[in-house]
């Protein structure tokens, strides 16, 4: 079992970045995909990237391509999404999630932090 601790959520205005952070504890976090997902008010919980175990292979959703890096550090245990040029439309809780299996939809995604909340005002 993996425990997942985010970090890195704030306000900022559009245009403007940030940097979440995803701490896993318990197993090595290299034994997992990992992906971030987030959730808007009103709305189901979303896909936005995830990284293979080697972190060589990563993939978005189309609304953050180009915008979005995910990444991972294995010796450090943790995985960081850098969000850059964020828009209004951003604005989301923000889930850091470890699955053994791999895909994008949620339920292949075995353990989850809490979440990080992200705000992009315009």
């Amino acid at each position: 079992q993996v425990q997942l601790v985010e970090s890195g959520g704030g306000s900022v205005q559009a245009g403007g970045s940030l940097r979440l952070s995803c701490v896993a504890s318990g197993q090595t976090a290299s034994m997992y995909v990992m992906g971030w997902f987030r959730m808007a008010p009103g709305k189901e919980r979303r896909f936005v990237a995830r990284i293979n175990r080697s972190g060589g292979s990563t993939y978005y959703a189309d609304s953050v391509k180009g915008r979005f890096t995910i990444s991972r550090d294995n010796a450090k245990n943790t995985v960081n999404l850098q969000m850059n040029s964020l828009k209004p439309e951003d604005t989301a809780v923000y889930y850091c999630a470890a699955s053994l299996g791999y895909g994008s939809g949620p339920s292949t995604y075995n353990y989850w932090g809490q979440g990080t909340q992200v705000t992009v005002s315009s």
